[in-house]
């Protein structure tokens, strides 16, 4: 009997046209899912049958309670070689083996300044009343030449925006709470000396950190009330970093000229959540890492973490 592996999360029905899954055929059968499974009710259920389960960055969490609800689960794939929401010691007390995939930090690079440049030269807006045949010019555009970037990381990812941001001629500014000056000095920006000093003074802030929890709720109502009314936030890291209440009084109030946000605290949003019609918003449904060289990358390696296992060797093991 073939073993059975659910793929989740498959949103625009491309994971099996990503990789070559033939090679696994005779042994595995690959179930696409593409409806998202919310709650561990509805994935105990849904994933009850299957052996191996793919799933996609850090939306699904993986407890030690719903691990244990899957008794035939033997093999759990996450995409990315870093994930918060498996319960590692779970998964081994279960004889389950937990592995990974590499994961290119350029996508999230490049929505980072999608987000930032339909911001500062309101796109959306633009293009909807030139589509609907409204006003002819209704905004006026921020200067990204000569502005101030502040950057809350400057880690790989944070790095290589820092690059972009001094390709347009932006003065580019670094902190963390691990940011040395030798590392400010390779990447070639000022390192601020806090990061009051940062928010208060960048027309443009991105952030870049892992979630913990020193950087839960990093920025929150104080935080943003520092910010300058003609200031952009942008978050393409994760949502917890940025308090969300907070952010969504700030754009709703005009403290702030406006958001660029990839990540939320649910996902999917639910219809009602409040950021899908928040003002002075421009919102993604978490995109960063959502590119065909990913996806690519992701399903390819899915698949060659399989034949390892099913070899008895398995490979890019987590944690």
């Amino acid at each position: 009997m073939r073993l059975r592996c659910a793929v989740l999360d498959d949103f625009q029905g491309v994971a099996t046209g990503m990789a070559d899954w033939s090679v696994i055929a005779d042994e595995v059968e690959v179930v696409p899912l593409r409806e998202h499974l919310g709650g561990e009710d509805a994935l105990a259920t849904a994933l009850a049958d299957y052996d191996i389960v793919v799933t996609l960055r850090e939306r699904v969490p993986f407890p030690g309670s719903l691990i244990a609800r899957l008794p035939r689960l033997r093999l759990l794939i996450a995409s990315g070689m870093r994930n918060s929401v498996i319960d590692y010691a779970a998964a081994e007390a279960h004889g389950v083996t937990v592995c990974g995939t590499a994961s290119s930090g350029t996508p999230p690079v490049e929505l980072t300044w999608a987000l930032l440049l339909g911001l500062a030269r309101g796109i959306v807006e633009e293009s909807n009343a030139l589509r609907a045949g409204g006003p002819w010019q209704s905004t006026v555009g921020a200067d990204l030449h000569g502005s101030r970037l502040g950057l809350l990381g400057l880690g790989r990812i944070g790095g290589r925006v820092a690059q972009v941001g001094l390709a347009f001629g932006m003065r580019v500014s670094a902190w963390s709470q691990n940011l040395t000056e030798e590392r400010a000095e390779e990447v070639g920006v000022e390192r601020a000396g806090s990061k009051e000093e940062l928010l208060a003074g960048s027309d443009f802030v991105s952030v870049h950190l892992a979630l913990g929890e020193r950087t839960r709720s990093l920025v929150g109502a104080p935080e943003l009330a520092l910010m300058k009314p003609t200031a952009y936030l942008i978050n393409t890291s994760r949502a917890a970093i940025v308090d969300q209440d907070a952010l969504l009084a700030a754009l709703h109030d005009g403290r702030i000229a406006g958001a660029g946000v990839d990540v939320f605290d649910i996902e999917p949003l639910p219809a009602d959540h409040p950021m899908r019609t928040a003002p002075r918003l421009l919102a993604t449904p978490h995109l960063g890492y959502v590119s065909r060289a990913n996806y690519t990358t992701y399903y390819g390696q899915a698949v060659e973490n399989i034949q390892a296992y099913l070899a008895g060797a398995p490979v890019r093991r987590l944690p």
